[in-house]
């Protein structure tokens, strides 16, 4: 599987589209005002502790006050759990927090809806190769490192460096796989200087100042899906171009020369179809390309995913069509995901099956399509009512939140009052305007559709609620008003 990264910068935003073959996998965006805070470290201060919850809200300067859950609180060294020993309940959240305590801080979440930022007091530092915690102990691996012998090697060489080093935890990246002593050295090296640079402006930090920021979109992903299977960076800036060189050049060597101008005169996100993708991208229906289709629904709790065998009738029988769309779906299903960054409880509610087995080859189908996904995913079996339930780690906001805004006509719940029903609350409106105000006539102010209907097939209920008020009623056509909207004015 060959990758490709596209980058397009405009003023005021980034984007960056991830091709996995030539199709369009993931999809970042950046805008100026609205960054990104993951991975951003600042001087908090303590502003509520609620016991209740476990949890307390820490003042950052942001729009919302960040929540810190009693979990992501780093331990003291006499709160540490030995090796072999189990861990113990959390402690109090009083004993960990007061109010009014100023503290580092890492986000570990960016506000989502009307959620603020979720936060960690465990500080992470990721470089190209590793990942430094400072009040960590140990190496960790990555789990998509699976050779084991490359694992001891890996292990091994962390080890023998950490002595000279300060006290810490590291993490090896799926990057470090393959990576020279020499390469790991130095990443441990800039690692601890970055953090004795952020303890410095920590302490001198106001409360509510940003410490240390993660690196701008164009030079992250650089850090974060460089791989031996990207062939290629194209970008459509010379500036962002040389900017991106630069830092693979102290980095990532081997990267330096895969990065490209784009120069063509189409806008290089339409030359590779990624425009028309992103379009796609915030529609509920999927098709797929056997005729079946996916109508994918995003709430605040959940995301639900319904597969329909749609026109494809297929070849043998009735069970065989069943099982080849739901196969196709996972597929479709997995890639939708990514594209959409769709995270926390996702229910799919695949065509119901009768045969174990074919159950089984759909989650298998869905687990391996899921593999290469960056963000964490489990999925469950197949619940009695027939569901797959599954969760995706979220830790920014889903394309069509940063793109879209909800409906102003309908707040979001994607239906409108039919017009017929707006006729009726019209009438109601109308027998209470009689009672609470003495006028010769009573006007009504609505869209077009009502009107139209009033003056048509609801002209005897109007005739007769007109009579029953004992006032005239005329009508007024208001072109800025949705179809909801009317109102009702004594004159």
């Amino acid at each position: 599987m060959s990758e490709e990264i596209l980058v397009n910068v405009t003023p005021r935003e980034t984007r960056a589209a991830l091709l996995e073959d030539g199709v369009l996998q993931e999809i970042y965006i950046e805008r100026t005002r609205r960054r990104g805070l993951v991975g951003n470290i600042y001087k908090g201060t303590v502003t509520r502790v609620l016991p209740g919850m476990q949890a307390a809200f820490v003042e950052l300067g942001l729009a919302r006050t960040a929540f810190l859950h009693a979990s992501d609180v780093a331990r003291t060294q006499g709160q540490q759990v030995a090796e072999g020993e189990t861990p113990s309940p959390l402690p109090d959240i009083r004993e960990l927090l007061h109010e009014g305590q100023h503290l580092l801080v890492q986000v570990l979440k960016d506000p989502l809806g009307s959620k603020g930022a979720r936060l960690t007091t465990r500080i992470s530092i990721p470089s190209r190769y590793l990942v430094y915690m400072p009040g960590g102990s140990g190496v960790g691996l990555s789990t998509r490192i699976e050779d084991e012998a490359e694992r001891t090697r890996l292990k091994g060489h962390i080890e023998a460096f950490a002595p000279e080093l300060a006290a810490g935890g590291y993490i090896a990246r799926t990057a470090a796989e393959a990576a020279q002593p020499d390469a790991l050295r130095a990443d441990m090296l800039f690692l601890n200087r970055l953090w004795e640079s952020v303890q410095r402006d920590g302490e001198i930090a106001k409360p509510g100042q940003r410490v240390h920021e993660d690196l701008p979109l164009a030079v992250r992903i650089l850090r974060d899906l460089s791989s031996e299977r990207l062939q290629s960076v194209a970008v459509d800036s010379a500036e962002t171009a040389e900017r991106m060189r630069h830092f693979t050049r102290t980095f990532i060597p081997d990267m330096t020369d895969r990065i490209v101008v784009h120069e063509a005169a189409k806008p290089i996100f339409e030359q590779h179809g990624v425009e028309a993708e992103i379009q796609r991208a915030l529609e509920r229906k999927v098709p797929l390309k056997s005729g079946g289709h996916l109508v994918i629904d995003q709430t605040e709790s959940m995301t639900t995913i319904d597969v329909n065998t749609g026109a494809y009738v297929g070849k043998s029988n009735l069970e065989d069509t069943i099982v080849r769309t739901n196969l196709e779906a996972a597929e479709a299903i997995a890639r939708q995901l990514r594209l959409r960054n769709l995270g926390g409880i996702i229910i799919i509610d695949f065509i119901d099956m009768d045969d174990e087995i074919h159950k089984q080859s759909v989650l298998q189908a869905l687990e391996r399509a899921l593999a290469p996904d960056h963000a964490k995913t489990q999925v469950t079996a197949v619940s009695a009512l027939g569901l797959v339930e599954m969760t995706r780690k979220r830790t920014r906001e889903s394309l069509e939140h940063v793109l879209c805004e909800p409906c102003p006509s309908c707040a979001g719940r994607g239906s409108l009052k039919s017009a017929e029903t707006v006729c009726y609350d019209v009438f109601r409106e109308l027998l209470r305007a009689t009672r609470q105000a003495e006028a010769k006539e009573l006007r009504v102010l609505a869209a077009q559709e009502v009107v139209d209907l009033l003056l048509d097939q609801e002209a005897a209920t109007l005739a007769e609620v007109s009579a029953q008020a004992g006032k005239l009623v005329r009508l007024q056509v208001e072109a800025l008003y949705s179809q909801e909207q009317f109102d009702v004015v004594p004159i």
